[in-house]
């Protein structure tokens, strides 16, 4: 019977999240690690009548890295494009191309048949959707935010003249991008204005790390992160960065929450980690398709769990609970 709950989660995808009309062209972008969710996607974009064409390419190394350029060429000719893959290319330049052409765009990353039968993909996504554009524009409207929390963070972020993006697991419209599941709302922090100390205590859903078992803690100064403490998590991320010689790695592109309500807790999958209600998360490294203006070789998030944000000095969420809604 999972079959059957199987093809009604990629029905979600294509129908609500996706809302694919007859003669559309559908490209399904992934790689052979999810090829099995990806096929179950391009088969019921089909049932919805589109043109689908579905390519396969050498999983990325790296969260962030560039799709192979014949990929990049046919993302500039669909009207939707549908990435299950396993590592995101949400990042990417290729993707921002496909946007600015018009296509909508809808990532799902590290996707397995258990997340189309249950979880978060299964959240009511027109009910939530006034929810995180309300928190996209309490971020575009001030100049401030201030992130603490039990562990230690004390963290400020510089946000002026700097628009917010509701990411409601929807995108309907041309040109727009959704996560699923993450159902997020995020702003590009102003380049160099963010500082203090993170602890991060939920979860990196990138890099091959999921859930945290000890702390990872963060200086930042003037923009980026100076340096990364903790368990073998910290040494990782620290092995990463070195691999790149590249100072973008380092710069606090985005500040944003997660808002699925059928995410309570994380639990190592992508992209329930990403969207579980409440949390707060920084993104690291490419700020530019978030309306910011660096572009690092590799992005990744980090999150988390019991965070207090305050907005101008209003605070919106409490120690992990929204305030205003």
């Amino acid at each position: 019977m999972d079959s059957v709950q199987e093809m009604k989660g990629t029905s979600i995808v294509v129908e609500t999240c996706a809302a694919i009309d007859p003669d559309e062209d559908v490209l399904v972008v992934s790689d052979w690690q999810v090829a099995d969710v990806a096929e179950r996607v391009a088969a019921a974009a089909k049932e919805r009548d589109a043109n689908v064409t579905m390519t396969l390419m050498d999983p990325r190394e790296y969260d962030g890295n560039e799709p192979e350029d014949t990929v990049a060429a046919a993302m500039m000719e669909a009207d939707v494009i549908i990435t299950p893959v396993h590592r995101s290319i949400t990042h990417s330049s290729a993707v921002a191309r496909a946007k600015e052409n018009g296509a909508r765009v809808i990532s799902l990353v590290k996707f397995t048949p258990e997340q189309l039968v249950r979880g978060g993909l299964y959240a009511d996504y027109e009910e939530m959707r006034p929810h995180c554009e309300a928190m996209a524009e309490k971020f575009g409207a001030a100049s401030t935010a201030r992130i603490t929390s039990p562990q230690g963070t004390d963290v400020t972020v510089g946000l002026e003249d700097r628009s917010g993006n509701a990411h409601p697991g929807i995108a309907d419209e041309p040109g727009e991008f959704t996560a699923l599941v993450h159902i997020e709302a995020n702003i590009a922090p102003v380049e160099g204005t963010t500082d203090g100390t993170v602890v991060f205590d939920g979860a990196i859903p990138n890099l091959d790390i999921g859930v945290l078992e000890s702390p990872v803690e963060m200086e930042i100064e003037d923009g980026s992160v100076t340096s990364v403490d903790g368990g073998s998590e910290a040494e990782r991320i620290a092995n990463v960065w070195a691999e790149h010689d590249d100072p973008a790695v380092y710069n606090i592109a985005q500040l944003a929450v997660g808002m699925n309500p059928e995410c309570p807790e994380f639990n190592g999958w992508f992209s329930n980690d990403h969207g579980r209600y409440g949390n707060v998360h920084f993104g690291i490294g490419t700020s530019s398709n978030l309306g910011g203006t660096t572009r690092a070789p590799v992005h990744f998030d980090a999150m988390m769990a019991e965070p207090t944000l305050e907005l101008d000095g209003e605070v919106v969420i409490e120690d992990g609970d929204f305030t205003f809604f």
